[in-house]
């Protein structure tokens, strides 16, 4: 269980331009605001038909969900006219920018900590809310020619990252891959260098499934010394490819090429498929005692369930329940109405291969989107 005190338009534009991309993305940028306020639609695209919104946006955090903000700020612009930055630093650094005041809203692979929710306070009107809005699948990905399908049971994926686990051919490995020839070449595994939502979403499951293995909890900055440590993401990604030997954890929508493990759930083995890694949220409980409105998750990691992948990331939109400016307060709320909507999600889904959020939960962001405009 993670300590909560440690620390509009349609779906994905298939003619946008690499330039168009490379605009919305863009980090930084001051909001040029103009008045008026928004729709509280809470079903498809942006609700933005009674009112103006501001004519930028900007937010930081999760690179894992880099993929997915490139449709949905593409798309939210050509709906509403409102240019979305978001620079992608890490789940950390975002939420540090949010609480700051640096940025109007963070994308975070992980909820605000109850120290994090204190600062809220003094950020906000009334504090800030977590939106659980992408769903995605953290996949084990490797570089081991030869080896085309690997099967790791908990207990070993755990060894191999905690480097007590050093061969591809080490017994713990070669039990549950019979047939296929495994080399003796050294493991390398690879880890994020940065504050990660995703390392905390990984080593969650790490403690969950495996403590006798892995004995350094549930951390947010990697623990170990001596595997290869890459910036964000795509570092990680391009570090198992230039390496043979290694392995790591990112998320499913970016590992290209890469080989990916099957993990060991009950008594199968399941691939970080979209369907696998929705079927979690069926076994699991929103976090108790939070503020009004936030939704986050407490993921049942340990699940036995067929057909379950459990390594995923539920990443958030972090927003204030109320901003001093309403124009802000209204773009906000806006851009994660669409974001929910099943057109932004289905948005994610071809553009990122997440996992599109149920109709339930759709409701609930809605209902704390009320809360976000101040209302």
């Amino acid at each position: 269980m993670r300590s909560t005190t440690s620390r509009a338009a349609r779906a994905a534009l298939a003619t946008t331009s690499a330039a168009a991309l490379a605009l919305v993305l863009a980090s930084c940028g001051a909001t040029n605001e103009t008045d008026g306020s928004t729709g509280t639609d809470t079903g498809t695209g942006t609700g933005t038909a009674d009112g103006d919104l501001a004519d930028t946006l900007v937010g930081a955090g999760a690179s894992s969900m880099q993929a997915a903000m490139q449709a949905w700020a593409v798309n939210f612009q050509t709906e509403s006219g409102t240019t979305v930055n978001y620079d992608p630093v890490g789940s950390g650094s975002g939420r540090t920018q949010f609480l700051s005041g640096g940025v109007s809203f963070a994308g975070s692979d992980a909820y605000l900590t109850d120290e994090e929710l204190t600062q809220a306070e003094s950020r906000c009107v009334d504090g800030a809310v977590d939106l659980p809005v992408y769903v995605s699948p953290i996949a084990i990905a490797y570089n081991l020619p030869g080896v085309e399908d690997l099967q790791l049971s908990p207990a070993a994926l755990a060894g191999i990252m905690a480097q007590e686990i050093t061969t591809w051919d080490d017994p713990a490995i070669a039990e549950t891959n019979e047939g296929v020839e495994l080399p003796s070449t050294t493991i390398t595994p690879v880890n994020r260098s940065d504050d990660s939502g995703t390392t905390e979403n990984f080593t969650e499951y790490l403690d969950a499934v495996a403590p006798d293995a892995w004995t350094y909890g549930v951390v947010e900055t990697w623990p170990i010394a001596g595997g290869e440590a890459a910036q964000g993401t795509s570092g990680v990604v391009q570090a198992i490819t230039n390496g043979e030997g290694t392995i790591g954890y990112a998320d499913a929508s970016q590992v290209g090429d890469l080989s990916v493990a099957q993990v060991g759930v009950g008594g199968e083995f399941v691939g970080p498929t979209p369907e696998a890694a929705a079927a979690i949220l069926d076994n699991s409980e929103r976090v108790e005692g939070r503020p009004e409105g936030d939704l986050a998750i407490e993921l049942a990691r340990d699940t036995t369930a067929s057909g379950t992948y459990p390594i995923v990331l539920i990443s958030y939109m972090v927003a204030c329940k109320g901003y001093e400016d309403q124009t802000e307060a209204d773009t906000v709320a806006a851009f994660i109405e669409y974001v929910a909507s099943e057109d932004g999600q289905q948005a994610a889904a071809e553009q990122a291969g997440s996992a599109p959020i149920s109709d339930t939960l759709r409701e609930d962001i809605g209902t704390s989107l009320e809360l976000v405009r101040g209302s």
